[in-house]
């Protein structure tokens, strides 16, 4: 077999879900969100939205914060990249001023939503105020702003994501993500398979979409 496993190699099987693990903070799902629901319509792929929380997986390794912070070079490397990848995605970018921003709050809303029609245009927008319009997510008068703009009821549920049951399955979830190896964002599952990056999102979701690559002889 060729060394480089091509389409041509690949076994046919039923097209499964994309399971995408996600936080408003993390620079790279910023990437992926605004790009995830097109591409898994072409590839006739549904997805299940996974919002949990970098901040206690990063602390489970001993950071305190984003190794994007923690190391220098790869900070200025990764604002570099960015500029590059919004560039090549034709995507707004303004590098924020504030990283990486908590992202609580709205997180707790993106989990009352994970299963709701609005939850695609919840997380572009709230990625949005954060990587284009530089400004605090971790706001009520900010999330507030976005569910009205999306005709939601604002209100109602802020208070249902502040409810201790909802945050103790944001924590749950959380600790499901790192139970299950996840170090980062964005991260994808396929039947179980992990894809790690935004880099990775299309071809998680060849995958998903049924050709399932075959292994290297």
């Amino acid at each position: 077999m060729n060394p480089e496993t091509s389409m041509e190699t690949a076994t046919p099987y039923a097209p499964v879900a994309l399971e995408f693990w996600y936080e408003f903070g993390s620079n790279y799902s910023y990437l992926s969100v605004m790009r995830v629901k097109e591409l898994a319509e072409q590839y006739g792929v549904p997805i299940v939205w996974k919002p949990f929380l970098l901040g206690p997986i990063f602390k489970s390794f001993g950071w305190e914060s984003s190794p994007f912070v923690l190391q220098k070079e790869k900070g200025a490397y990764v604002w570099q990249d960015m500029a590059r990848e919004c560039v090549k995605y034709n995507l707004p970018w303004k590098c924020p001023t504030s990283f990486p921003r908590s992202a609580l709050l709205p997180m707790r809303v993106a989990l009352l939503g994970a299963d709701k029609p609005w939850i695609v245009d919840y997380n572009k927008r709230m990625m949005q105020v954060n990587f284009v319009e530089d400004l605090d997510i971790d706001n009520e008068e900010i999330v507030s702003k976005v569910l009205t703009e999306l005709g939601l009821p604002a209100s109602q549920l802020i208070a249902e994501a502040q409810s201790e049951d909802n945050k103790r399955r944001l924590r749950a979830q959380t600790e499901t993500a790192r139970q299950r190896g996840i170090f980062g964002a964005p991260t994808f599952f396929v039947d179980g398979t992990l894809f790690w990056g935004n880099d990775r999102l299309q071809d998680a979701l060849i995958f998903a979409a049924g050709l399932k690559i075959l292994p290297l002889d």
